[in-house]
């Protein structure tokens, strides 16, 4: 990716998103831009307006650290966002090395570690990338993906299934909310890992497929996905609200093992051991598992 392009882009996003009122400018009747002007983000800082529009342009590179959190100070940046200027100017670094990531399709999982999926029981747990490939599963999270498994020739990624299998309109009833966790996970990932071939690859597939990713891409919008609740339709068991938490592995930078789980007693939990229980069941029988079928469409 075009670093300099990154830095101009997603700075300008930024202030167009602070209104004046906030970082207590007049509003004023005859503005130009939306939200900040770049004399006013410079003042804010404490840098001339020479070299903040320097900055702005993509010469990033050799900003200081004081620069830069003055910069995310005057911005109003929140956590990840101001992680991703930092990765921006580290990238720009001329003496910058790029992060050891997991190649996806060379990646096996140590055997410690699907032990430890396997002992996860009442929940989805996987191991994905900043990509968002699923490299490692649990029984129930292969299940409860089983959609992901089932593109053909194409190995599990959320993010491809999110914008390109129809299906995935059903299994996440608020899509929209959806689409943007995971359009702003890839745009904070390619923050970190610029150089990543496969990571590029992705968001070219997704930018000419889709134009709801087009969009999205376009916003510069980051965040960080550790905790929270989200709602999914599953076609086999239904609705279920589940808490999740994302951990980062210390032993493999890069990747992210996530767990969800239901509320227990509740109405999620009941489904979450129904599918628990379909899946045993659906390859007990003797039924190739998602990953092996085939389709038509996609």
């Amino acid at each position: 990716m075009d670093n300099r392009a990154e830095v101009r882009e997603f700075l300008i996003s930024r202030r167009a998103h602070v209104a004046p009122e906030q970082v207590g400018l007049p509003a004023g009747s005859n503005r130009r831009v939306k939200g900040l002007r770049r004399s006013e983000v410079a003042t804010l800082a404490g840098l001339s307006v020479e070299y903040y529009t320097r900055l702005e342009r993509g010469a990033i590179s050799g900003a200081s650290p004081q620069v830069l959190e003055s910069i995310a100070r005057a911005l109003n940046l929140d956590d990840a966002e101001r992680a991703h200027l930092f990765d921006l100017a580290h990238a720009a670094s001329p003496v910058a090395r790029p992060p050891r990531r997991r190649n996806s399709k060379s990646y096996v999982p140590h055997q410690s570690l699907q032990w430890a999926l396997d002992a996860v029981t009442a929940g989805p747990a996987f191991v994905r990338n900043g990509r968002m490939d699923l490299l490692a599963v649990n029984p129930l999270a292969k299940a409860f993906y089983k959609d992901c498994y089932d593109m053909p020739g194409q190995a599990p990624n959320i993010a491809r299934f999110t914008f390109l299998d129809q299906r995935a309109h059903e299994f996440y009833p608020d899509w929209d909310a959806f689409a943007e966790t995971t359009v702003s996970i890839l745009r904070t990932e390619a923050g970190r890992d610029p150089h990543n071939k496969e990571l590029h690859d992705l968001i070219g597939e997704l930018s000419t497929r889709s134009e709801e990713f087009r969009t999205r891409w376009g916003a510069h919008n980051v965040r960080h996905h550790g905790t929270g609740f989200k709602t999914f339709n599953h076609p086999v068991v239904g609705e279920m609200t589940l808490a999740f938490e994302g951990l980062e592995m210390a032993a493999e930078p890069g990747l992210t093992l996530t767990i969800y789980a239901a509320e227990p007693g509740s109405p999620s939990a009941e489904r979450l051991q129904l599918l628990a229980s379909w899946a045993a069941s659906e390859y007990a029988q003797g039924v190739r598992p998602a990953s092996e079928k085939t389709r038509t469409d996609s």
